[in-house]
C-alpha cells in the first residue's frame, strides 16, 4: 500500500486517553492505491510531544489553513525545510546532517520555540548579535536557515511581512584560525618516521603521505580502491569521497566534495612503492578499499587525525593535522612556481579563488622576486627611463606593487621606444609589446598583481600597439 500525507483539510486532534495513559494523537494519510483518506492515531508520553506531532504533520500534508490559524514553530518549519531538501534530493545526506547541527544550536535559544508570526526584526537582530563569538562561517550558517524559513513562511502566507529584509548578518569577532603547513625541516622528519615503519606497525603511514605529497583531503583518500590507483601512468583517479549519512554514520559518497574534486593526480615516485604495498595488505578487503577497520567498515577521518596527533608528539613536532599535510603539499606547489591555476586543478579547489585566497601570504611571499623580474625588463628594454621606476613601494607593506598608468601613458612608452630604440623596427617593438602581454598575464595569474591592475597595464599596452600599427601603416 502507497501512501502519502493527506491533502485534506482536516487537522487531526490531541487527547488523553485515560486507560492507557497516553497522549493520542490522531491523523490522516491518504492510500494511492485505493484513493481513500485513512484515520491513524500514534501514542505519546506528553501532551506537547503529541502536538508537536501534530503541528509537523499538518505542515507536511501542506495545510496552510492549519497553519495560518494557529501558526508553526520556527524550529518546526527549519526542520522540515530541511526533510523536504532531503526527500526531494536536492541535498545531499552529508548537507543534511550539518544543517540539522546548525538547527540544533539555533534551538538552544528560546526564538527558536517561538511561532514564526510572533518573531520580529529585532528578535532576529538580537540573536544574531549574540553569536558574534563564533565563526564567520556559524553565523551564515545561521543566517541562512532564518532566510529559508522566513522565505517559505512569506510565500505561504503564513506571515504578511518578512523580518529577515531589515537583518544584516553580524560580522564575527572570532579571530581566524591559520592553518599552518609544516616548515621544510618538520616535513623530512614526519616523511623520514613515515618512510621508515612498516605499514603493519602504522596503518594510515600511506594515507599521510599520499596527503602531504599529492594533496587529497582525507576523506577522498579514505575512499580509495586498488582500481583507483594506474601503477602504468603514475596516476591517482579521485572520484569520490567519505561522507557522513544522515544519522552521521561513514558511507561511501557518490562523488567528491566538490565537482572539480574529481581529477588525476599523478604519483610521486619515491613513494610509489609504499602505495604498491598498501595495496598488497588491501587486496583482501572490501571493494579493495585501501584503508578499512579490521571489522571491515570505513575508518572515520577523526580517527585518522587522532593518529596523526599521536605520532605528532612522538616525533616533537608540533600538533599536525590530516588538513596541515594538504596544505604543506599546497604550499609546496607554490614555492615550487607550479601557476595558481594549476594547484587549484591538482587540490580539487570549486575556483581559483578559493586557492588564491588560502595561500594569499605564501603568493606575498613571492610577490617582490617576480615584480623585480618585471622591474628588470623594463628597465633592460629601456622601455623606462632609470630614474622613473615603474614598481613602487607602499610605506605600509614590504610588498611592491605594479603602478603603470600612475607614472607612464601610451604615449610618454612609444616615445621611450623611439627615443632609446632609434635601431629598432616596429617589428622589434611589436614583439617586446608581446612579451609584455605574456609578462602582465602571468603576473595575474600568480597572483603577484591584482585584476584591476592588470586591466590597466592591458589597456596601455593596447593603445601603445595601435599607435605602432598605425606608424606600421603610415597613417602616422
Amino acid at each position: 500500500m502507497v501512501v502519502i500525507i493527506s491533502n485534506k483539510e482536516k487537522s487531526g486532534s490531541v487527547y488523553y486517553d485515560k486507560e492507557r495513559k497516553k497522549w493520542r494523537c490522531i491523523y490522516y494519510i491518504y492510500d494511492t492505491n485505493t484513493l481513500e483518506e485513512i484515520r491513524r492515531t500514534k501514542s505519546f508520553d506528553t501532551e506537547k510531544e503529541a502536538n508537536d506531532f501534530r503541528t509537523s504533520i499538518q505542515y507536511q500534508r501542506g495545510n496552510d489553513l492549519f497553519i495560518k490559524n494557529n501558526g508553526i514553530l520556527l524550529n518546526q518549519l527549519m526542520r522540515e525545510n530541511a526533510e523536504q531538501k532531503l526527500e526531494l534530493n536536492l541535498i545531499k545526506a552529508r548537507t543534511y546532517t550539518r544543517i540539522m547541527e546548525t538547527i540544533r544550536q539555533i534551538e538552544e535559544s528560546p526564538i527558536s520555540k517561538q511561532n514564526i508570526m510572533d518573531i520580529t526584526s529585532n528578535d532576529i537582530t538580537n540573536y544574531l548579535n549574540s553569536l558574534k563569538d563564533y565563526s564567520d562561517s556559524t553565523i551564515k550558517k545561521v543566517t541562512e536557515q532564518f532566510s529559508q524559513a522566513f522565505n517559505i513562511a512569506f510565500n505561504k502566507g503564513y506571515i504578511t511581512r518578512n523580518p529577515m529584509f531589515d537583518v544584516r548578518r553580524p560580522k564575527s569577532t572570532k579571530q581566524k584560525k591559520e592553518v599552518k603547513a609544516l616548515e621544510i625541516e618538520e616535513q623530512q622528519k614526519l616523511t623520514s618516521y613515515l618512510m621508515s615503519i612498516p605499514g603493519e606497525n602504522e596503518p594510515y603511514k600511506v594515507a599521510y603521505l599520499i596527503e602531504m605529497y599529492l594533496g587529497l583531503r582525507i576523506g577522498e583518500i579514505l575512499a580509495l580502491r586498488s582500481t583507483d590507483i594506474d601503477l602504468h601512468k603514475n596516476l591517482i583517479s579521485v572520484n569520490k569521497t567519505l561522507t557522513l549519512d544522515k544519522d552521521k554514520k561513514v558511507v561511501m559518497g557518490d562523488t567528491t566534495k566538490t565537482y572539480s574534486g574529481i581529477r588525476e593526480v599523478p604519483i610521486p615516485s619515491f613513494i610509489k612503492n609504499e602505495i604498491i604495498n598498501q595495496m598488497i595488505l588491501a587486496e583482501d578487503n572490501r571493494d579493495k578499499q585501501l584503508f578499512l577497520y579490521t571489522n571491515g567498515n570505513y575508518v572515520r577521518p577523526n580517527h585518522v587525525n587522532y593518529q596523526l596527533k599521536n605520532i605528532s608528539r612522538k616525533l616533537g613536532l608540533p600538533d599536525i593535522t590530516t588538513h596541515c599535510l594538504r596544505h604543506t603539499y599546497g604550499t609546496r606547489c607554490i614555492e615550487a612556481g607550479i601557476l595558481p591555476v594549476v594547484t587549484q586543478r591538482l587540490m580539487g579547489h570549486k575556483n581559483i579563488s578559493v586557492t588564491l585566497d588560502t595561500y594569499t601570504s605564501i603568493f606575498n611571499r613571492f610577490k617582490l622576486e617576480e615584480l623585480d623580474k618585471v622591474n628588470k625588463y623594463y628597465m633592460n628594454n629601456s622601455i623606462i627611463q632609470p630614474l622613473q621606476p615603474f614598481l613602487e613601494e607602499n610605506n605600509n607593506s614590504i610588498s611592491k606593487e605594479i603602478v603603470f598608468l600612475n607614472k607612464l601613458n601610451a604615449i610618454t612608452i612609444k616615445q621611450q621606444l623611439i627615443s632609446n630604440n632609434k635601431d629598432d623596427s616596429i617589428i622589434e617593438k611589436k614583439k617586446k609589446i608581446q612579451e609584455l602581454y605574456s609578462m602582465v598575464g602571468n603576473a595575474v595569474l600568480k597572483g603577484t598583481i591584482p585584476v584591476a591592475e592588470y586591466l590597466e597595464n592591458l589597456e596601455c599596452l593596447q593603445k601603445i600597439e595601435q599607435e605602432l600599427n598605425k606608424e606600421e601603416k603610415g597613417e602616422i
